[in-house]
């Protein structure tokens, strides 16, 4: 396969579940937004959406202020000058999957092109909560839909490998950064630990990642903080979670290192953390500090995608 080509997947599957993740977040923002005050909210919800998507920082240069919803859900939606915003990744989604048309099945490209097309029904300043929802039910439906035709109709080679990859390399990233963000930006430091508040921030991560049955499925128990970390983090049954996302970046990768017949660095490095994170437990995790430890995989997993592009794409 043309490196050009391995690109063209990896990123088309990368920006497709970005738009999915962001919707999520935005949809889990929203939920926390509309809590009645009774349960002490703090009106910071906006701006733990901007930080869990990576978009924090451009988005105070650009608007300058405290993140209000409009301007947040604009700026994660639709704005041109965020290149992570929703529009823009089904956009480039688009350019890379006609890019690539003929590695594609039909049913493939029919999903990514009908999502294009439908896009242009929302626009920015347009959407009130009835329409937010729908938005971000149809954002979620094209890329479940597009997940599913190329789980189900793919042929089990290099293009596929390179799109599984890039669906799992995000799918890191986004867990990590929402996990991250609700220790350390979320509850405000006076908030009670165990409170009404907490109870329904975690339970709004938990639905940000289509997580709430699994987590009482495994634990059996009301939610508590470590137990929903290590959820995300380490149980392999949870298909978001750290542990299950490289589990299945190290069989693609070694695909691929088989099909081609050699490995490298990429193949070293998915290993290595997969080790780590398959050799660790969620009380030593939060021993050593839960921040710190999700900050240096987040920086291992862009490491990780580096590690492919030298390797593959260029």
């Amino acid at each position: 396969m043309l490196s050009r080509t391995a690109d063209s997947l990896f990123w088309l599957s990368r920006y497709v579940e970005r738009a999915e993740n962001t919707a999520r977040i935005v949809d889990a923002a929203s939920r926390l937004a509309a809590l009645p005050t009774g349960y002490g909210a703090v009106g910071n919800e906006w701006e733990s959406a901007l930080a869990a998507s990576g978009c924090l920082a451009a988005f105070t240069e650009i608007y300058g202020e405290e993140a209000t919803a409009d301007a947040a859900i604009d700026f994660l939606a639709f704005s041109p000058a965020n290149p992570s915003s929703i529009k823009n990744c089904l956009e480039i989604a688009r350019f890379n999957a006609r890019a690539v048309r003929t590695a594609l099945t039909a049913e493939m490209w029919e999903t990514i092109n009908s999502a294009w097309l439908e896009l242009k029904a929302y626009g920015a300043g347009e959407l009130d909560l009835t329409r937010l929802a729908d938005f971000l039910r149809f954002v979620k439906r094209t890329s479940l839909a597009f997940d599913g035709s190329a789980y189900r109709t793919m042929l089990r080679n290099d293009a596929y490998w390179f799109t599984r990859v890039g669906v799992f390399i995000e799918r890191a990233d986004a867990t990590a950064r929402l996990l991250d963000v609700k220790y350390h930006v979320l509850l405000p430091p006076e908030a009670q630990i165990g409170g009404s508040l907490d109870y329904f921030q975690w339970s709004s991560i938990l639905r940000a990642v289509s997580a709430q049955t699994s987590y009482h499925w495994v634990y059996r128990q009301a939610l508590k903080p470590w137990l929903v970390a290590d959820l995300m983090v380490l149980n392999k049954q949870m298909p978001r979670s750290l542990a299950a996302c490289y589990e299945n970046i190290t069989r693609n990768l070694d695909q691929i290192a088989h099909g081609y017949g050699r490995q490298g660095a990429a193949q070293r490095h998915a290993r290595a953390l997969y080790t780590q994170l398959e050799s660790s437990d969620i009380d030593t995790v939060i021993a050593g500090g839960l921040h710190e430890f999700l900050s240096d995989f987040i920086a291992d997993n862009g490491r990780l995608g580096a590690l492919i592009t030298e390797q593959y794409l260029v």
